[in-house]
């Protein structure tokens, strides 16, 4: 007789365990359904699911045993193969790792039927083998094409050519020449180091001079158990006997030269990074600089682990320790490089976690003590003038960094895999002017410029292993015109840092100013410095109609209105508030229902300002998706049937007696469009591994008082009552909005 399917004692006994995890679970599932009825509803899914469930394994089972015990082996080995694969060295993501096995199993049957019919000698009909082994081998090439291709640009057609204001003069037009051209001055490059690096030939018989390691086990005590045995039988030295090993690039001349130490980031160990900034380097020194790319290699991960962040004050210590000697070699008589060194003027250059770790180098160099550890002694106080972060981490250390009285620049690249947002901007903020000097910070977001070819060795891929196979490379920028714009940016940085020669700087106001110089491109720049005097910025509190010093705020008009964190595509946090205005006005602009937000100041604010200054704000496209949400699909007047809107509108001025300025944003430049990355071949494995496709960065905009003036010319700037932001120049749109100020840029 045929036994049903509850006539079995194990089988009913896991079919009453099913029922009651199954009822617990419901019954605690919250869904507005009465818990017994859930339970109920629980635990006949539980039932239901469990018989299916064993139908399939019996049936499979069936089929399994019709096959010789050989190719159940054969079929069962090669898949723990490869699972094992991907848990050790593939580590594909599993929607690319589950289909690339079915594909590639299926293939293998194809060809295995095929070949094995041909060379049957009773088979008289070889169509179908033929047919077989093509299909295999079709599947097969369009999977490694799609592989190793570079992918493509699904933005590019959409996104319109970035354009620069024609009225704007260039820094050309000034008689400042190309900053990315070599100086005067002729380059001697040499090595320094241990002497006796047994991986390097450049640090043992290579050098010039040598150095005595440093003991760095109170800044990383992590260098034990493994991590200590398989470096230290590598690299031939640990933890108490580091290093310092440097490639200089030195300007020919009496000196004394400004020095500027370059270091790395996180690459694979045994990838040596510190050549791929020879073209900053022979810049540099070719302008007057001594220009150090340090290695420090030794403490990057690889298949002997990664200290996940826990090196990095390491890593910012070894450049103090680097300064030391610098600053002995200087001060010892006889010397060749005595008296070389101008020690007042010191910048800092950081890629990667290397740009964090400048940071924290600049926050060590003037502390006693190190923090994690007191009795590791500090004793720098170097007059480190600047610091320069490319495609920076702004979280490995467990401390955030807060600077005082630096100046600073950071690059990031809108196509990095690697750092996905401009974590650079973080530091910029949390960075304070508090004495009385000129002390400047500025940013760049580059759109199309990734991680790794801000140097030279790293490459296109910004992921390592097979993973750099998933990476959509096709919208990246060449990496010449990367490392192009690196050095102009770099080497305008260092000249106004510790040179002074700040006629540059308009460059980080707007970056047009240099559009004959970088290659076309669109550039969102930042800059502030001493002489701003903040108006809002969102940070103090969270109520959205008041400001600091009685200033007072009113909108109206809007579909949204509020103040938020703005979010970085991974859903992280860009530590900065901003406010998000949102208009609709249908297919006509209404004259008398205008959306308008203004600020209003006390009749006690004096700005004491002329028209030599600018008002300044920082202001970006927003989501103009947003002002669909709630409304009925309909396809004329649905927003996502529409193009995104060219962002422009009015700001005036009004005075104590009633007159006003006014001017256009894009009597300035353009506000950027929406800057939206694929970074890999899939868009949902975008979602899934790197974050959002876009997402809010905030350029600065400097409008010129003088602008202003020309509109209304009996205009009193000392005695603004009113900034009002007008909406009358597209019919929709979203834009956030930030840091408004004013100040007179002094460029000499």
């Amino acid at each position: 007789m045929k036994k049903g399917p509850f006539s079995n004692g194990l089988q009913n006994t896991l079919y009453i365990f099913t029922i009651i995890v199954f009822s617990i679970a419901a019954y605690h599932f919250e869904t507005g359904v009465p818990p017994i009825l859930m339970s109920l509803l629980g635990a006949i899914s539980g039932l239901l699911a469990n018989v299916i469930f064993i139908f399939i394994c019996k049936n499979l089972g069936i089929a399994l045993n019709k096959l010789p015990l050989s190719i159940n082996a054969i079929i069962l080995g090669s898949l723990a193969t490869l699972f094992f694969a991907k848990s050790t060295i593939l580590r594909f993501p599993d929607k690319v790792f589950y289909p690339a096995v079915l594909v590639g199993i299926a293939c293998s049957l194809l060809f295995y039927y095929g070949f094995k019919k041909i060379f049957s000698k009773n088979n008289s009909k070889r169509i179908l083998p033929l047919f077989s082994i093509g299909a295999a081998a079709v599947f097969f090439i369009a999977g490694l094409y799609w592989l190793f291709q570079s992918g493509n640009d699904p933005y590019a057609k959409k996104l319109a050519s970035p354009s620069f204001h024609s009225n704007l003069p260039l820094l050309s037009s000034k008689g400042f020449t190309n900053p990315a051209l070599n100086g005067n001055f002729k380059i001697d490059s040499f090595t320094y180091g241990s002497g006796n690096d047994k991986k390097r030939k450049e640090y043992a018989k290579g050098v010039k001079y040598k150095t005595l390691s440093v003991n760095a086990s109170r800044l990383l005590p992590d260098w034990k158990e493994k991590k200590k045995k398989w470096r230290e039988r590598f690299w031939g030295f640990g933890v108490k006997n580091f290093p310092l090993n440097g490639r200089t690039y030195m300007p020919k001349g009496e000196g004394p030269f400004p020095l500027i130490l370059i270091v790395h980031g996180n690459h694979s160990m045994i990838d040596y990074s510190d050549n791929g900034y020879g073209y900053l380097g022979e810049l540099l020194a070719s302008r007057g600089f001594i220009t150090v790319s340090v290695d420090e290699n030794f403490i990057n991960g690889h298949w002997s682990g990664d200290f996940r962040g826990k090196e990095m004050p390491t890593r910012a210590w070894l450049l103090l320790k680097h300064l030391e000697q610098w600053k002995e070699w200087n001060n010892t008589a006889g010397h060749d490089l005595a008296n070389k060194v101008d020690l007042d003027n010191i910048l800092l250059i950081g890629h990667s976690r290397g740009g964090e770790a400048v940071s924290i180098a600049a926050a060590f160099n003037r502390l006693p003590h190190f923090p994690d550890d007191a009795l590791e002694a500090f004793n720098f106080n170097f007059n480190i003038k600047g610091i320069v972060t490319l495609a920076p981490t702004d979280y490995r250390y467990h401390r955030k960094i807060k600077l005082e009285n630096i100046n600073y620049l950071s690059l990031q690249g809108s196509y990095d895999a690697d750092e996905v947002s401009f974590w650079g901007m973080r530091p910029y903020r949390r960075l304070k002017f508090t004495d009385k000097k000129n002390w400047f910070k500025a940013g760049v977001y580059i759109h199309r410029a990734n991680h790794g070819q801000f140097n030279s060795t790293w490459g296109r891929a910004d992921f390592g292993g097979t993973f750099k196979w998933l990476l959509n490379t096709a919208p990246l920028i060449k990496g010449d015109e990367q490392r192009e714009v690196a050095k102009i940016f770099i080497t305008i940085f260092a000249e106004a840092a510790l040179k002074n020669n700040k006629g540059f700087l308009p460059i980080f106001q707007n970056a047009a100013t240099a559009k004959d110089w970088l290659p076309e491109n669109y550039y969102l720049t930042f800059y502030n410095d001493s002489s701003f005097k903040n108006i809002v910025n969102f940070e103090e509190d969270i109520n959205i109609k008041t400001a600091p010093d009685q200033i007072s705020i009113n909108a109206k008009n809007f579909k949204i209105w509020r103040e938020e964190n703005l979010q970085t595509r991974d859903q992280g946090s860009q530590d900065n508030n901003v406010v998000i205005l949102g208009w609709n006005y249908g297919e006509k602009i209404i004259t008398d229902s205008l959306a308008r937000y203004k600020i209003t100041f006390p009749d006690s604010l004096n700005f004491n300002i002329d028209t030599s200054g600018y008002l300044t704000m920082t202001i970006a496209t927003g989501n103009f998706m947003e002002l669909d949400k709630g409304k009925k699909k309909d396809k004329k007047k649905n927003l996502k049937k529409r193009k995104e809107p060219k962002i422009d509108f009015r700001i005036v001025l009004t005075d104590n007696k009633g007159k006003t300025a006014q001017t256009k944003i894009s009597d300035t430049k353009a506000i950027a469009p929406m800057l939206k990355s694929r970074f890999t071949k899939l868009k949902s494995l975008d979602k899934e591994m790197i974050g959002n496709e876009w997402e809010i960065q905030p350029e600065a905009f400097f409008f010129s008082f003088k602008k202003f003036q020309k509109n209304n010319n009996n205009f009193n700037f000392s005695s603004i009552q009113k900034i009002e932001l007008i909406f009358d120049q597209c019919n929709y749109g979203v834009v956030a909005i930030d840091d408004i100020a004013y100040s007179i840029i002094k460029t000499k």
